[in-house]
């Protein structure tokens, strides 16, 4: 299977229209990690497709497609990641390091490799596969320091979620005080209404229990974050 990559100048930051997840951001530096790996695999193939491994060949090929469909998801996204979602990566790919365009440059030198190997121009192909190597070892660099971002970027994601989390937290727990404090306003008004205000002071009892019992889970969960 062959995959057509474009190459547009830019593509635009993408907003996710829901937040992304633990999971999300898991996939793409997964995705991003198998570029790195999928890249030189492309290499090391292609050197024994030249020598006329056929089996090389493919193998070379199956892994440029992996290639290729980790880069696409990570650039226009899908189901699962959202494609180019922060300024930090806009830059990495379409600023001055010109991420994508090295991508796809070593995409189709790849291609031109294979192609070059199974029409069999011997003149060609050793060239072709020095430029391969050359172009691959930089290309390194720069899919590492992609995957660096996507790694902070889940870093900063994760920090995100744990103070929205304690803000929740801090929320629920000052509501549960306030609860907690008018049900035993009830229990009080409750006992000065004798007989009559027996029904409404197991209701604040039950209130008062409930809160309590929110309390002390807000508070184990609290200590064992912080632990």
């Amino acid at each position: 299977m062959h995959l057509t990559l474009t190459k547009p100048s830019s593509v635009a930051v993408s907003r996710p229209q829901s937040p992304l997840s633990g999971e999300a951001f898991a996939t793409m530096i997964n995705l991003s990690g198998r570029r790195r790996f999928t890249s030189q695999r492309v290499v090391l193939y292609s050197v024994l497709a030249a020598g006329g491994n056929a089996t090389a060949a493919q193998t070379a090929g199956e892994a440029l497609n992996l290639f290729q469909e980790a880069h696409t998801a990570l650039i226009h996204g899908n189901t699962q990641v959202p494609g180019v979602f922060s300024a930090a990566l806009h830059d990495a790919y379409f600023g001055a390091a010109q991420g994508n365009k090295k991508i796809l440059d070593f995409v189709e030198l790849a291609e031109r490799v294979l192609y070059a190997s199974a029409a069999g121009w011997r003149r060609q192909v050793p060239v072709l596969l020095d430029e391969l190597v050359e172009c691959s070892s930089a290309l390194l660099a720069t899919l590492n320091s992609i995957t660096a971002i996507y790694e902070a970027e889940a870093r900063n994601h994760a920090k995100q979620v744990e103070h929205q989390l304690m803000a929740a937290m801090g929320e629920i727990k000052s509501i549960s005080k306030e609860a907690q404090f008018v049900a035993f306003n009830a229990q009080i008004v409750a006992a000065r209404a004798g007989s009559a205000g027996r029904e409404f002071s197991v209701v604040a009892a039950v209130l008062l229990s409930i809160t309590s019992n929110i309390e002390n889970i807000l508070d184990n969960a609290l200590v064992r974050r912080s632990a």
